[in-house]
Formats: C-alpha cells, structure tokens, sequence
C-alpha cells in the first residue's frame, strides 16, 4: 500500500533560527514555528488555538534561513513528517514530530526591515519571481 507524507504549514518564527553545523560540515537550521487556527464551538463562541512545530532545514537552505529569518518573520514551508528518537542522560527515552523542511518561502517583512524603508536585500532564490507579462 502506498504511502504520502507531505506538510504545508504558514505561520510565524516563535525565535531566531539556530543555525549549525555537523561534523561533516553540512548546513543545518531549527526554528520554532506558531501556526494559528480559529474555529466557532457548537455553542457559537470564537476560540483561537496555536500550534508550536519544530522546522529542520538542511544544506544552502538552512545558511539562507539562518541570514535572513528572525523572531515573528511569517514563513510557507514544504516538507515532510519526522519522528526523532534518543535517550536522556538519564535513560529516559524521548521522542519528538518534526517537519523536515524541502521548501521555506519567506514572507512579510525582512529581518531589520524598518516599516515603509528598505532593508537587507535577500537573495535572488527567497522572492517571488516578477512577472511583465502572463505566458499564454
């Protein structure tokens, strides 16, 4: 029986990224992400609920985030669902969810921006491409 894994998420950075380096030397980035949902009770009250996700991102992705991303930047990112195993010093076994980033496209304003003035510019891949004219 086939299987699919796959998971979109847009939310907020609830802290700086953290970027880092293996042994090996291979990029990577972790980041906290709050994706918020709002929903009406049968009683016909508003609730909003957060959800808090970890975010791995791996290779000259993760060295891109780690640059330009900051606390409370808005992210879309593509990826998929891990489950990470390890035990404590103490023996206790731990396990934690984690999406796996394949695509983290930065939105709303850049980290340092001041409102309504320029900031840093981010790299070619993080913005949208500009389209003169519709192809067809």
């Amino acid at each position: 029986m086939p299987s699919f894994n796959k998971v979109i998420l847009m939310g907020n950075l609830t802290r700086d990224p953290e970027l880092r380096y293996t042994p090996s030397g291979a990029p990577v980035c972790n980041f906290d992400l709050a994706v918020n949902r709002s929903y009406t009770t049968q009683g016909g009250e508003r609730r909003d609920e957060v959800c808090y996700i970890t975010i791995v991102v791996w290779g000259k992705q993760a060295e891109t985030c780690g640059e330009y991303l900051a606390k409370g930047r808005t992210v879309l990112v593509e990826g998929h669902l891990q489950q990470r195993s390890w035990e404590t010093p103490e023996g206790q076994k731990r396990s934690k969810h984690e999406v796996v980033a394949e695509r983290v496209q930065f939105l709303g304003p850049r980290k340092g921006a001041a409102p309504g003035g320029a900031a840093e510019e981010e790299p070619e891949a993080a913005r949208p491409p500009e389209h003169d004219e519709v192809p067809f």
